[in-house]
C-alpha cells in the first residue's frame, strides 16, 4: 500500500521558564512564567510560550537559548529537555515542537519586563495558543515531582540563602505549607546544603546563610550529555 503525500513537518523548539515572585496581597510566593504575545495567525493576539524554529545547523539546546534570549532576554540558571509534543492537530500545519524547561531567580526575571511579554502565575493562565496550557501543566507536574528528589530548587536562589528561603520554594512548588522544624531536619541531613559562617540580620534574630553543596547534581539528567 502506497502513502499518500504528507506537508514537510516542521520542528520547533518552545520553552517554559519557571521563576518565583511574592504574592501581591500574601507573603506567599508563587511560580510564575513570562508569556510572548502573538503578533500573527494561528492564535494572533494570544499568549504562547517563547520559541522558534529550529535551524538546520543548530542542536535544540542552542536553539532554547536562542530564542530564549531573542523573545525574553532571559539567559537561565538551569535549561533541561522536556518532552517532545506532536499531536497532528496541534497546530493548522504539521509541527513537533522540542519543549525545554528553564528556571530563573527573580532578580534575573525581572530583565524580561519587556514589549510584548508578560509574567503569569503558572497556575492561573488564559486560554494560550496551540495546546500550550497543555504544555505548562506538565512542566509544572516535573518540577512538583522533581523537587523532592533534587536540589532543583536552586535554581530559583542566589549562591547564598537562608532555610527559610529554601521551604520559601518548597511551598510555592508544591502548593502547600511546610513545617518550618521538619523541614529543617529533613535539609540539613540530606547532605545537599553547606552552612557558611555568615548570617542575614534584619527585625527578626539572625538567620544562617547557607549554599548548596556543589558536589550534588542540580538535577538527575540522565544519560543526556551535559
Amino acid at each position: 500500500m502506497t502513502r499518500t503525500s504528507t506537508p514537510d513537518i516542521r520542528v520547533a523548539v518552545s520553552t517554559v521558564i519557571f521563576s518565583l515572585r511574592p504574592g501581591a496581597e500574601s507573603r506567599d510566593a508563587s511560580i510564575v512564567l513570562p508569556l510572548v504575545r502573538r503578533t500573527r495567525e494561528p492564535h494572533e493576539g494570544r499568549w504562547a510560550l517563547p520559541g522558534g524554529w529550529v535551524d538546520a545547523d543548530e542542536n535544540l539546546e542552542a536553539t532554547a537559548s536562542r530564542t530564549l534570549a531573542e523573545t525574553t532576554g532571559l539567559a537561565p540558571s538551569y535549561l533541561e529537555q522536556l518532552y517532545a509534543f506532536g499531536d497532528v492537530d496541534r497546530s493548522p500545519t504539521r509541527v513537533v515542537s522540542i519543549v525545554y524547561w528553564a528556571l530563573v531567580r527573580e532578580d534575573l526575571s525581572r530583565t524580561a519586563e519587556k514589549h510584548n511579554v508578560e509574567w503569569f502565575d503558572a497556575t492561573d493562565l488564559p486560554p494560550l495558543a496551540f495546546d500550550h496550557n497543555h504544555i505548562v501543566d506538565y512542566a509544572l507536574w516535573r518540577l512538583r515531582n522533581k523537587v523532592g528528589y533534587s536540589r532543583i530548587a536552586h535554581g530559583f536562589l542566589p549562591e547564598d540563602f537562608t532555610l527559610a528561603d529554601l521551604r520559601e520554594v518548597y511551598e510555592a512548588i508544591l502548593g502547600r505549607r511546610l513545617d518550618p522544624a521538619n523541614f529543617r531536619r529533613q535539609v540539613e541531613s540530606s547532605g545537599t546544603l553547606i552552612p557558611t559562617d555568615r548570617f542575614r540580620t534584619g527585625s527578626h534574630r539572625p538567620a544562617r546563610l547557607y549554599r548548596y553543596n556543589q558536589d550534588v547534581e542540580l538535577a538527575d539528567r540522565g544519560p543526556l550529555p551535559q
